[in-house]
């Protein structure tokens, strides 16, 4: 009855190396987003802030404005005649951003539109961190070159205070939807959020970053 005993503690004793113990391997972590920084916000901080602080006289990297977040924002009105169109709508903006949408409901009644108040009207997703900076990537150079007849954003769209909204007609512009599964074309709306406190400081900074403003 001994030997048995004497095996199990040989196999289950820690194995000694040199005297001392030696140390059980760390357990393997699954692969994170933004393991791989994203280039955009490399040349973020890499070229685009000493740029701005050349060009705009910035004393200290601080001050040069930043990205906060991006709003994308997709109406559905006709998901109050129909539930799946809701359902096509939030995965394109999955398969798009990379995120779950939140799906948005009216507020209130209007019987005008026959419209009642709870009802889902739309999607949307706020993206912050590696996947803002990997959805404008995309976005400036692969996106917009897909729309026909482009000729450069408008840098009329900005509200006074730093944000700028863009406009897309259809979602096939983004190279992840595949045209044959989708059930319509629809459009968005993208809004970019900065921390520039004029309208002026902002288009530098999406400028810099690779926005193909129309002169």
């Amino acid at each position: 009855m001994a030997k048995p005993e004497k095996a199990q503690v040989a196999k289950t004793a820690p194995k000694e190396k040199g005297g001392a113990k030696e140390p059980a391997p760390p357990p393997s972590r699954p692969k994170a987003l933004g393991e791989v920084p994203p280039r955009l916000r490399e040349r973020f901080s890499k070229q685009v802030v000493p740029a701005l602080m050349r060009e705009r006289g910035y004393t200290n990297p601080f001050q040069v404005p930043r990205l906060e977040k991006i709003v994308i924002n997709m109406g559905v009105g006709e998901a109050k005649e129909n539930a799946k169109a809701m359902d096509f709508a939030t995965a394109d903006l999955a398969t798009i951003t990379g995120q779950r949408p939140v799906v948005t409901r009216s507020k209130k009644s209007i019987a005008n539109f026959k419209l009642r108040a709870g009802i889902p009207i739309g999607a949307k997703v706020t993206l912050r961190g590696a996947r803002m900076y990997e959805f404008l990537d995309r976005l400036i150079n692969v996106a917009l070159a897909r729309v026909r007849d482009f000729r450069g954003i408008s840098p009329k769209a900005f509200d006074g205070r730093g944000n700028f909204a863009l406009g897309l007609r259809e979602q096939v512009i983004f190279p992840e939807i595949v045209y044959d599964k989708i059930d319509k074309m629809r459009g968005m709306d993208v809004i970019i959020v900065t921390s520039a406190r004029t309208d002026e400081e902002a288009k530098a900074l999406l400028a810099h970053l690779g926005m193909p403003f129309r002169e």
